[in-house]
């Protein structure tokens, strides 16, 4: 059995929602952690709601050596797919820490995400390309929020040693509906009220 457990990847979100009292902090912090879940469940449509995410969002990339831009509702959407595809919507989380303002929530952590061996492989990368690995990374995120909507992630690798090639067990790849079943009792609506609305 994997000693990774999907269910547990937004352990530290949920534990700063059980002491948060601010109720737009709490707000925030209940979009992020449902944003993560329905993107973990390969359920990225849901993502795009109004009330969820802002018309024109932008994501900045710098990992794994390469900067990337992705922006507008289009092109995220797009990314979205490509990761339920290849089920590289499937990661897993490990001392993460967070802060939260009225504009942005901030997180550092290790990230653990499943990976096909063959997109590694194109990429240059001396691993099995019939494998499935975890790629380990050390990452800050900042997703600013506008009236509790989020405007869009960016995501960096601060520290190339951490990162790591994990090779999966058969046995322990995690599929995009066994992920989605996992999670389904986790994801929760968002609050009936937005206090940035108020």
């Amino acid at each position: 059995m994997s000693r990774y457990d999907i269910t547990k990847t937004n352990r530290a979100v949920e534990r700063l929602i059980e002491t948060t009292e601010n109720p737009r902090h709490l707000y925030m912090l209940h979009a992020y952690n449902r944003h993560r879940y329905l993107e973990m469940a390969g359920r990225y449509e849901e993502i795009f709601a109004p009330e969820m995410t802002v018309e024109k969002p932008v994501y900045h990339f710098n990992m794994l050596g390469k900067s990337i831009t992705v922006e507008g509702t289009e092109a995220v959407r797009g990314l979205y797919h490509a990761w339920k595809e290849t089920a590289q919507c499937v990661f897993y989380s490990d001392d993460e820490k967070l802060a939260v303002s009225d504009d942005m929530i901030v997180s550092t952590s290790f990230i653990y995400q499943q990976t096909p061996g063959v997109i590694l492989a194109a990429e240059g990368l001396p691993v099995d390309p019939d494998a499935t690995y975890l790629v380990k990374t050390a990452e800050h995120m900042i997703w600013p929020y506008d009236n509790g909507r989020l405007v869009g992630e960016d995501v960096w690798e601060y520290d190339e040693t951490a990162r790591e090639f994990i090779q999966l067990d058969p046995a322990d790849v995690l599929t995009v509906e066994q992920s989605a079943k996992l999670l389904e009792p986790l994801i929760k609506p968002l609050p009936e009220h937005n206090p940035f609305l108020a």
